[in-house]
């Protein structure tokens, strides 16, 4: 399943035309704690692009390696990558979604991979 939103995100990513912007870097790094206690960290290198949709709507896709960091353990190089979408409903109000994912142990993509979803509601004052 997620080879197809690959492609599909590929696919967008080359139809948008005009529309495209970047390519563009973005670095991450997610700390974890439970409490005070560390658990570790991952930094993500990702490339992506961004474009528009429309006049109040845009989409981005990026990815690359994630370094798994966890305290005390050894760091691992993982593949990442995101997809996601916002849309300006009001001129206050924006609507967005992202699916990300990530391998996990090795890079075997229908097994060993992790999906997660965001979604959410901005309102600007």
């Amino acid at each position: 399943m997620i080879k197809s939103v690959f492609a599909a995100t590929a696919a967008l990513s080359m139809s948008a035309g005009a529309a495209l912007a970047g390519p563009y870097v973005n670095i991450e790094n997610n700390a974890g704690f439970a409490g005070s206690d560390y658990i570790g960290a991952t930094t993500e290198t990702h490339v992506g692009f961004d474009g528009a949709l429309g006049e109040s709507a845009g989409w981005y896709v990026q990815g690359g390696p994630a370094f798994v960091s966890p305290d005390g353990g050894d760091t691992t190089t993982e593949l990442s990558g995101k997809v996601g979408i916002g849309v300006d409903v009001t001129e206050r109000l924006n609507v967005y979604g992202e699916v990300s994912a990530i391998t996990q142990d090795e890079i075997n993509f229908d097994e060993d991979l992790n999906v997660g979803t965001k979604v959410g509601v901005k309102f600007s004052f």
